[in-house]
């Protein structure tokens, strides 16, 4: 849709459902996704934010779970109308940081002029607060989202996983030409998708639960955004998706400070074992770094986005990371000697 037509068609919406015609209308340069967002400015002062986005069934999720969520006092945006024959909905706007920006802002520039760098305080802060909230959704989902408008699945199931290594094999491997067995990498695959799946799977997963997604708002709240890929699954994943976050550069010693305050949190909720969840917690974390290195192919290196190759070198080192520190009670050879050969790309 042309940018006129775009801005003709939100306007439009704004004064049949809103009653009210905006001042003015403002294009957002879009990002990794394929949606496109328009601010919306009022009249009195006030801002909303328009989305269209093609894929009707992302819509439909996003739209119902926001929904959902917002019924129950989550920090989610209230939407306030749907054009579902334009494929457009209007929510609340939010602000305009996120949490990776102010990381991008206010850290990454200490950490590029001192390696020791102290991580700013305001930002820890946000993500203590960003923790606190995702559990609050992940435990709320569980019964209050409709999950037939989950797309492309309901859940977390194998063949997901397995479309999500697949990624990682043919975006990542193949691009940057790491060498592997086909048929030994396809048997590790199995073995490691099978155990992941073995942990409770039946909370809401976000997904993509990255500071990007997550908006400071106006008030200096947090609120959560881009959940439309959301399903069942393992509570691990969206941890290790936040720590594990590679353009935030987060210090190794803050990622398990806070994943050990989101595990007080959840020991204060229901009755886990501590080391069991810290096992698949690391294949969680091996999982989404897989799923991100894909992306970061593909976005990045085929596609030339800017800001994802960038990606690649520190999430390499999040791996390396991983296999010095090891405890996947699994054999996993041929992912293992993968993992080992990657860290000779060259970005």
């Amino acid at each position: 849709m042309a940018t006129k037509d775009l801005i003709v068609k939100m306007t439009q919406l704004c004064e049949s459902a809103l009653g009210v015609t905006p001042f003015s209308l403002h294009e957002i340069p879009a990002c990794g996704s394929y949606r496109r967002y328009v601010r919306i400015f009022l009249p009195d002062g006030s801002t909303l934010m328009g989305t269209w986005n093609a894929d009707k069934k992302e819509n439909a999720a996003f739209i119902s779970f926001a929904q959902s969520f917002y019924q129950q006092g989550l920090p989610v945006p209230l939407i306030l109308a749907v054009d579902e024959e334009n494929d457009m909905y209007i929510q609340e706007d939010l602000g305009q940081d996120n949490l990776f920006a102010l990381v991008q802002r206010d850290w990454l520039p200490l950490l590029e002029a001192d390696a020791d760098a102290e991580f700013p305080e305001y930002l820890k802060d946000l993500y203590y607060r960003s923790l606190r909230e995702l559990l609050r959704l992940q435990m709320a989902g569980k019964d209050c989202i409709d999950y037939s408008k989950a797309t492309p699945c309901p859940s977390f199931h194998r063949d997901a996983i397995h479309w999500d290594l697949n990624y990682f094999k043919y975006m990542f491997l193949r691009i940057c030409r790491v060498p592997f067995d086909e048929q030994a990498l396809e048997d590790d695959f199995r073995r490691f998708s099978a155990f992941l799946l073995q942990v409770p799977c039946d909370y809401f997963l976000y997904r993509d639960f990255q500071s990007a997604n997550i908006m400071v708002t106006f008030e200096g709240d947090i609120a959560f955004i881009d959940f439309q890929g959301g399903r069942r699954g393992a509570l691990q994943y969206d941890l290790a998706s936040l720590l594990y976050d590679a353009k935030t550069r987060l210090p190794k010693a803050l990622r398990d400070e806070l994943a050990a305050y989101y595990l007080r949190l959840l020991q204060e909720n229901i009755s886990i074992d501590e080391q069991e969840f810290k096992a698949y917690y690391q294949a969680y974390t091996l999982c989404r770094l897989m799923q991100a290195l894909g992306a970061f192919g593909f976005r990045g290196l085929v596609e030339k986005k800017e800001g994802f190759a960038e990606s690649i070198p520190p999430a390499l080192a999040m791996i390396r990371e991983i296999l010095d520190e090891w405890s996947l009670p699994i054999e996993l050879p041929e992912l293992k000697a993968v993992f080992q050969r990657m860290q000779a790309v060259q970005i």
